[in-house]
């Protein structure tokens, strides 16, 4: 039998110059399953991504979705991406050995939680927000260390600037006074700078349409590692999204970082999602 794609709609365009496309997943012309290719446009690079994923139940375990998962890949090379992501959802077994079987490796995951209350303060510490002064410094150390995450994760380094840079300047568009963002100091009794905690509000939506905010960096400076300090700024970081009535806090961690995933779990964070990527040669 033969698994095709075939177009659900025209070609529509995405988010940022990018396109996107619904298919069907068709087995000698009958329609077994669908899916959606995206490709976003960085710096005339294509990040491609597979999603929306799903195959009737009678057609399960046959093969359609390793299929249409290669068709999909096809279509994405076709579009001038050079890289493929998928999103698997936690406790889901099948969908990530399928993902891992298909050559795609985990970059990283997806964390949350649901705050209910104010954390205590951390006895002698202090936090105040970043100043003007301070940004253009931090910033430039900030794109430095997530483009070398981003290599470590696997991407080519011409790749990983692109990403690195795109990201920050989406995210932070006017700098410290972007809607929304939360950027502040972890200092000591002295006032020396420990590390620093970035926050942004409201940048997503849970299914139920509540606002859900996104840690986008807890750093601490490297002397002063091992202390505690990171979980100091996670609790910085949940007491300023309850202030903005924010009850759902998430997070990425990259892969081999397996000391922010024990914090972050020890908080009560819980993987929620699985973020796996493969080059398409």
């Amino acid at each position: 039998m033969t698994t095709t794609l075939r177009p659900d709609g025209p070609e529509e365009a995405g988010v940022g110059g990018g396109r996107t496309r619904r298919w069907h997943i068709m087995v000698n012309g009958r329609r077994a399953g669908g899916l959606r290719t995206n490709a976003w446009a960085r710096s005339g690079r294509y990040p491609g991504e597979v999603c929306e994923l799903e195959v009737a139940e009678a057609d399960r375990r046959r093969g359609r979705a390793t299929v249409a998962v290669l068709a999909a890949e096809e279509v994405l090379r076709s579009w001038g991406c050079v890289r493929a992501q998928v999103i698997v959802p936690a406790g889901t077994p099948v969908a990530l050995h399928l993902a891992q079987a298909l050559g795609y490796t985990e970059q990283m995951r997806n964390l949350g939680k649901d705050l209910d209350r104010v954390p205590p303060q951390t006895s002698g510490l202090t936090d105040r927000p970043m100043t003007p002064e301070e940004y253009p410094a931090w910033q430039e150390v900030s794109i430095a260390g997530y483009r070398q995450d981003l290599i470590s994760a696997g991407l080519d380094p011409d790749e990983a600037t692109a990403r690195a840079e795109g990201d920050h300047r989406r995210a932070l568009p006017v700098g410290l006074s972007t809607v929304g963002t939360v950027l502040r100091r972890l200092l000591d009794a002295d006032g020396r700078v420990l590390g620093t905690i970035w926050v942004t509000l409201h940048q997503d939506r849970l299914p139920d349409g509540s606002p859900l905010a996104w840690v986008l960096l807890v750093e601490v400076a490297a002397e002063h590692r091992g202390r505690g300090h990171g979980r100091a700024l996670m609790r910085i970081a949940e007491r300023e999204c309850l202030r903005a009535g924010v009850r759902h806090l998430g997070l990425n961690v990259f892969r081999d970082n397996a000391v922010a995933i024990g914090l972050y779990e020890s908080l009560g964070y819980r993987t929620t999602r699985h973020v796996l990527s493969k080059p398409l040669l």
